[in-house]
């Protein structure tokens, strides 16, 4: 496919992430872009304001005609997040169009680029915006394919004078083997997407071949401790090829020291963000950063000034009286670095967690994982169970995995006992965190907290 002749393209579920990043990066070209999603979001609503048009009904009679028709100028692009009946999709299949994965269209506009693909089960998507914040704020350039909005440049989509990109490269359904990476990064390989893969065997043999398909002369750089190897291995206090040592919180901000096995140390680096697991995510955009020979100056600079990433350990509310802070964790281990986070941080004061478990099969999956981690936090609001893709399986509720944390204080809630509690408690530390749409809770709580 040769995306210069493209003039048209349509969205089947553009309110996800990546499509919505691929839509504005469409109408950047020029191009005419529509989609569908099933559901309204703020997201949706910011790709409207830019001209975007999306409808929220599965009816074909709101297709525009010039979509209806195959054209070498149209591209419909699908994520596999929506349902194979839906209709929009059918009709484009029926009518003998190719569809194509978003991932496969990621490939395609990376191949002829100088690439930089992170992946990992979690720390991908604070990863790849440092790096790219590195690369902009420093002047090396490039442009981006995010998984997050970027909170320096409020978008998932950037855009550089260069060839240089850098992608979130997503191990769900096995997208990021459409890459061919020059450099390449895996943060995490812990099991999920289970319902996928089937076992943690076939997810890490995903990643080898991930790595796998770094393109001769390029470089890969693995977190230490992963079943699989690269060019350079990174951790945070592990000697390695790249470490952090020395992690001290100041006044509330993270400071480390960057170590080279073989190589300088750059002493008293502050981190922009907070977390000990983003202070790890800094050691491998550093690494990214000098191996591309951007100087240690601009590299401090970019630290220092990066915001992060929306619903990445992201401060909502930080007054005298109540902090709040959102987070997108939904796996045990995210939610363990969280949470650890969270104790090195604020270790005098009551952590209220709001918690939404995401698919019925993660939650099956890892129960005790996530009742162990979720037993960190003094106060426990569990929402229910966030379906996404999936449908019920008998015995997976979020009663059930309640019953298995082992704290005292902790409820059963809906979106609005959570607005309820809050506001009749006051808690002074409260996270939400969760992948569903949880989100929705982020500004009534805010309006509340900051009101306290």
């Amino acid at each position: 496919m040769n995306l210069d002749h493209i003039k048209r393209v349509y969205l089947l579920g553009i309110g996800g992430i990546g499509m919505s990043g691929l839509a504005r990066y469409f109408r950047h070209l020029g191009c005419e872009v529509k989609g569908y999603d099933r559901t309204e979001t703020d997201l949706t609503k910011m790709l409207q304001d830019e001209g975007i048009e999306v409808i929220y009904q599965d009816d074909i009679s709101l297709l525009p005609a010039d979509y209806q028709e195959i054209s070498a100028q149209t591209l419909v692009i699908f994520t596999p997040a929506v349902p194979k009946d839906l209709r929009l999709k059918n009709f484009f299949l029926d009518k003998g169009f190719t569809l194509y994965k978003r991932s496969e269209v990621l490939g395609i506009i990376s191949a002829s680029r100088f690439t930089i693909a992170v992946a990992g089960t979690h720390g991908k998507t604070t990863t790849s915006t440092m790096i790219a914040h590195i690369l902009k704020d420093s002047g090396y350039d490039c442009s981006a394919f995010l998984g997050g909005i970027s909170s320096n440049y409020n978008t998932n989509v950037l855009y550089g004078a260069n060839n240089v990109v850098v992608v979130e490269a997503d191990e769900y359904d096995r997208s990021f083997l459409t890459l061919h990476p020059n450099i390449a990064i895996v943060t995490s390989a812990d099991a999920d997407h289970l319902d996928i893969y089937g076992d943690e065997k076939h997810l890490i043999e995903s990643f080898a071949l991930f790595l796998g398909r770094v393109v001769e002369t390029g470089i890969s750089i693995v977190k230490k401790g992963l079943p699989f190897t690269g060019s350079l291995t990174y951790a945070k206090e592990e000697i390695c090829d790249a470490y952090a040592k020395d992690i001290r919180v100041v006044s509330g901000e993270f400071y480390f020291d960057y170590c080279r096995k073989e190589g300088a140390t750059i002493s008293n680096l502050h981190l922009g963000i907070p977390g000990i697991h983003n202070v790890e995510n800094a050691v491998a955009a550093i690494t990214v950063a000098l191996s591309l020979n951007i100087d240690e100056a601009a590299i401090r600079q970019a630290l220092t000034s990066f915001r992060g990433a929306k619903r990445r350990f992201e401060y909502i509310v930080r007054t005298d009286r109540a902090t709040y802070i959102d987070d997108y964790a939904h796996h045990p281990e995210e939610l363990r670095a969280f949470l650890a986070s969270m104790r090195k941080l604020y270790p005098r004061k009551k952590l209220t967690v709001i918690f939404q478990p995401h698919l019925f099969s993660r939650t099956r999956d890892f129960v005790e994982g996530f009742a162990e981690v979720l037993g960190m936090a003094d106060e426990l609001l569990l929402m229910d169970i966030y379906p996404a893709r999936e449908q019920p399986i008998e015995g997976v509720t979020s009663a059930w995995l309640l019953d298995k944390v082992g704290i005292a204080n902790k409820r059963l809630v809906s979106p609005a006992a959570v607005l309820d509690i809050v506001k009749v408690e006051r808690p002074e530390l409260v996270v939400t965190v969760g992948a569903g749409d949880i989100d929705r809770l982020v500004k009534p709580l805010k309006e509340l907290l900051e009101n306290a």
